[in-house]
């Protein structure tokens, strides 16, 4: 019998959550399940799907910056007719996919500002005959305030109308209770996948995927010319994530650079596809030579491994190419507006000897440079965790849409789903 799968992800500083997202999706297909994948964000040409993946492009909202407020395509505040077109177009993809799972990233511990749309689709999914299955995909870490009534809400939330949550990431390494305190009161929801790690699923091969929607003529600008792969192997890889909150971090780079640290080898920073045009043509303007700039890499994994230094924030994407590629580190979790979810992942890897740290309030070229020139010096420490994420979330998926009762402990995982280690 045929399945199929509605998967709602909302991105609004970097891409993040969609390349999690969609690997689980492209994952999701080889199990032969059809996939609806609903797109909340701005439309990201580089990111690839698997063809027979149905991509649903939601009028798109971004953060205007890191304060995180919530902006349409053009710029202006959300209002009452664009959250009823977001609304009506995901009622709509609903009802077309006759899904026998809903997946939602993030909700409900996070994304509470898009009840409007989420909580009519809770609505629907619970309405629906057959009841299709409701499960939250989430990071490993979340974002929430320290707030017990808050974090009893979201767990009522959970036991009350989700029938899983799938947390990729790997207890060994970031118990979930480290930033969801209330995580043991749906200890019988929560499941661990593993790490959502496969650096092929965004590569854009030939015949084997299509690409998601692109943007808007010139939004997001055209890369900068540089040097192959070879030429740069054996560097410094800068890399800012989406790009929409990378800027400090570039800066201190290319100053560090001029500064003489590491100058013998070359320099590579990718600066990310949310990064203002004009901010990137003037980081162009200001690299010395030696210095390449670009937007965006599909294989930031395959630089890595013949890198000197990775120098990066500490998204949970990023963080797996650093210990995929096993390269020498600097971390400079973003930290603004009381955001903590980079700096704990951060602080672990740190408290293990597998990268080196620079705390956002203490970034400068002097303080980046050092941590450099320390990383360059030593071999990070040794570290396996869980990164088959993707192919268990999609075995999980799809034995909870045959009835399956969630619950497996975390320590079972490996027996019931099978898995892939990155061992250093």
């Amino acid at each position: 019998m045929s399945r199929s799968v509605l998967f709602h992800v909302q991105y609004l500083l970097g891409i993040g959550h969609l390349q999690r997202s969609l690997r689980i999706a492209n994952a999701l297909t080889r199990k032969g399940i059809e996939v609806t994948l609903v797109c909340g964000g701005l439309p990201v040409a580089e990111l690839t799907a698997d063809p027979s993946i149905r991509v649903v492009q939601l009028p798109p909202v971004r953060a205007r910056d890191a304060r995180f407020e919530l902006i349409d395509d053009a710029g202006r505040p959300l209002d009452d007719g664009f959250r009823a077109r977001r609304r009506a177009d995901l009622l709509a993809a609903f009802d077309a996919a006759q899904p026998d799972a809903v997946i939602i990233e993030g909700f409900p511990f996070a994304r509470r500002a898009f009840r409007f749309e989420l909580d009519p689709l809770i609505a629907a999914a619970h309405a629906a005959t057959p009841r299709p299955r409701l499960i939250c995909s989430v990071r490993d870490i979340v974002m929430t305030r320290d707030d017990p009534a808050r974090h009893r809400e979201i767990a009522e939330r959970v036991r009350r109308e989700f029938d899983a949550v799938l947390v990729h990431g790997d207890p060994a390494l970031i118990p979930f209770e480290a930033s969801f305190p209330a995580a043991p009161d749906v200890a019988d929801r929560l499941i661990y996948t593993g790490y959502v790690w496969d650096s092929h699923l965004t590569l854009p091969v030939a015949g084997a995927t299509g690409p998601l929607p692109l943007p808007p003529q010139g939004r997001r600008g055209q890369f900068a010319a540089v040097p192959p792969d070879d030429a740069l192997s054996g560097g410094v890889i800068v890399s800012a994530g989406g790009g929409a909150a990378g800027r400090a971090l570039l800066d201190a780079a290319l100053a560090a650079r001029r500064g003489g640290c590491l100058a013998s080898v070359p320099w590579r920073l990718l600066a990310g596809t949310n990064l203002p045009e004009a901010e990137f043509a003037a980081l162009c303007r200001a690299a010395p030579a030696g210095v390449a700039i670009e937007r965006f890499h599909p294989n930031l994994a395959g630089l890595l491994r013949h890198c000197r230094v990775s120098v990066s924030q500490a998204g949970y994407n990023t963080v797996l190419d650093i210990l995929s590629a096993r390269a020498r580190a600097v971390l400079v979790p973003f930290a603004a507006e009381r955001e903590t979810e980079q700096l704990m992942r951060a602080e672990r890897l740190m408290a293990l000897g597998a990268a080196e740290l620079v705390r956002e309030s203490e970034l400068s070229p002097t303080s980046l440079a050092a941590a450099i020139e320390r990383a360059a010096g030593r071999e990070p420490a040794p570290l396996a965790i869980d990164t088959d994420g993707a192919a268990n979330s999609a075995r999980l998926i799809l034995a909870l849409i045959e009835g399956h009762t969630p619950g497996i402990p975390p320590r079972d995982l490996a027996a019931k789903t099978g898995t892939a280690m990155i061992h250093r």
